[in-house]
């Protein structure tokens, strides 16, 4: 959501609260999923697809692309200096997510809605966290998600990020002021 890594500006997840439909059962195991380079050609379809209105693009990016999204400006996001961006797929190759990293700015977190509420948004952090962590050999990790996304702040929270500031009314939505955390994940000691 932000275009450089020290913007105040929250990079959300947009995966939504369970619901009692979609939640899963406490014997249910996620699919495994893998990180591979986001190839715009090849996913920024799926990602337009998961993406079907404004407030779900802002509750992606922020306020960093134009509705509604498209190929070029995936292309050109996917390009950015010191950019990582993965998409996630099952092992049949299907992407089901997405997450970029940029300095140490973690963000652009999204499961595809078919796959939500099986425990791939914690797979997918796991897995952008160890890269971050052990490949980039980062120190710390940055995000920032809206507030009224309970589901995110939970998922980072049991990850063991922690709220270092809240900004409050910092994006206006179809009328309505959303307020976000900036939170931090520390790198483990090595």
């Amino acid at each position: 959501m932000n275009t450089t890594p020290s913007s105040p500006s929250p990079e959300p997840e947009p995966e939504p609260s369970p619901s009692p439909s979609t939640s899963p059962s406490p014997s249910a195991t996620p699919a495994p999923l893998s990180l591979r380079p986001f190839r715009p050609a090849d996913d920024a379809p799926a990602l337009r697809r998961w993406i079907t209105t404004r407030a779900e693009l802002v509750t992606w990016a922020g306020p960093s692309f134009t509705w509604p999204l498209d190929d070029a400006q995936l292309t050109a996001y996917a390009a950015e200096p010191d950019r990582h961006t993965w998409t996630a797929v099952a092992p049949d190759g299907r992407p089901l997510g997405h997450i970029s990293v940029r300095g140490t700015r973690l963000g652009r977190v999204l499961i595809a809605p078919e796959a939500r509420g099986r425990g791939l948004g914690e797979t997918l952090l796991t897995l952008a966290v160890a890269r971050a962590f052990d490949e980039l050999g980062l120190p710390s990790l940055d995000l920032g998600v809206y507030t009224h996304n309970t589901a995110a702040v939970r998922l980072y929270e049991k990850l063991g990020f922690r709220t270092e500031q809240v900004l409050q009314d910092v994006e206006e939505v179809g009328g309505v002021r959303w307020s976000a955390l900036q939170m931090r994940l520390t790198a483990p000691d090595r």
